[in-house]
């Protein structure tokens, strides 16, 4: 069933859903082999008029790979790091939120990317008044998204490019058209979080210019 995100809100009621449909979501983990393991945070937040929202970032130009493109917060697992640990240590590193392992909510699946990671998607509770401190090395904004842009009709725009058999995955926001990894995972998130469904996005592309 649907979320009515207005009847629902940001609070307690969200975060009980949430964390009931993670937990019955048999979530696919995909074997490292020679790719390494990255974990995002997939961050819960309210904006200033209380709507439920994801933190989304567009990261810093000067970064080594990636740079500029729209991104959850996140990166590789230092050793010994689990996914979890890795998703909190990010999300405080780059955006200075600062979440405890009670947050987290649940995981979603795994998407191995052209670039050579799999990423394990976190969803973590931020709570309705957050705090956050940009790592300017990293992170060159950051946007509260709300939920509800995510059930927009136009959402997610699938396409074809002569380089791969596989679809590509974009979703139109407000602040850009934002493509997969990051286009995949919150899509999941409404699928899975938002309309209780089980519905698998390894298989979407990334665009060519995501591959390095």
């Amino acid at each position: 069933m649907d979320l009515d995100l207005d009847a629902v809100g940001f609070g307690d009621a969200l975060r009980a859903i949430a964390a009931e449909r993670l937990a019955a979501f048999e979530r696919h983990a995909t074997p490292l082999g020679e790719l390494r393991a990255a974990a995002v945070a997939v961050t819960l937040v309210a904006d200033a008029s209380g709507r439920p929202c994801f933190v989304l970032t567009r990261r810093a130009e000067r970064m080594n790979r990636h740079a500029g493109q729209w991104a959850l917060p996140g990166g590789r697992l230092d050793p010994g790091e689990s996914a979890v640990d890795a998703a909190l240590r990010e999300l405080s590193e780059e955006v200075g939120l600062v979440a405890e392992a009670g947050s987290v909510l649940g995981l979603l699946d795994d998407y191995p990317t052209r670039s050579g990671y799999v990423i394990t998607p976190v969803v973590v509770w931020g709570g309705a008044d957050p705090r956050f401190a940009l790592d300017p090395r990293e992170v060159a904004e950051l946007h509260r998204i709300p939920l509800a842009a995510l059930l927009r009709p136009e959402v997610p725009r699938v396409r074809t490019i002569p380089e791969s058999d596989r679809p590509v995955l974009s979703i139109p926001l407000d602040v850009a058209d934002v493509h997969a990894p990051t286009a995949a995972i919150v899509y999941q998130l409404r699928e899975v979080v938002m309309r209780g469904l089980t519905t698998r996005v390894a298989h979407f592309e990334q665009p060519v210019f995501a591959w390095r």
